[in-house]
């Protein structure tokens, strides 16, 4: 079975309460049941991780490299600094896994700052704008390309 990483950057433990008319009513733990009935439905293995903490999501990346698994990243505000996730994120892409970079917001509808992403180029693709969708949106990819 495909086994995909469902991984998520800081402030995303804060979901359905940090700005909820930017990022919606949701919990992470809405989420989590999301990804586990998309993920049924795709025939997929999925897992959904959340860490406010680079130097771990980092790692999960690596995890994702040494195990074959694909990954689902939601960066979060590392999206427009960490060269650090970039460089491991690329490694996934390069040992011809899937990563796929998702937003639940349209980061290119919202302030300047947001608008450079060093984890989109590359990735093998982005997601962005849906809300939770944009999860579903990124595991049919995935599932579609695995």
């Amino acid at each position: 079975m495909t086994r995909v990483l469902v991984l998520n950057g800081p402030n995303l433990g804060r979901l359905g309460v940090r700005e909820p008319d930017v990022y919606g009513a949701l919990s992470l733990a809405d989420l989590r049941d999301s990804v586990a009935r998309w993920s049924g439905e795709l025939g997929v293995d999925a897992e959904v991780r959340q860490t406010d903490d680079e130097a771990e999501l980092v790692h999960w990346l690596y995890e994702a490299v040494d195990s074959g698994a694909h990954v689902v990243l939601n960066p979060a505000a590392f999206t427009h600094y960490s060269y650090s996730l970039r460089d491991a994120a690329a490694m996934v892409t390069k040992a011809g896994l899937v990563l796929v970079e998702v937003h639940i917001s349209n980061p290119m509808a919202r302030e300047e700052f947001r608008h450079t992403s060093v984890i989109g180029p590359v990735a093998t693709g982005t997601v962005a704008g849906f809300g939770f969708d944009s999860y579903r949106l990124a595991l049919r990819a995935v599932a579609a390309k695995a």
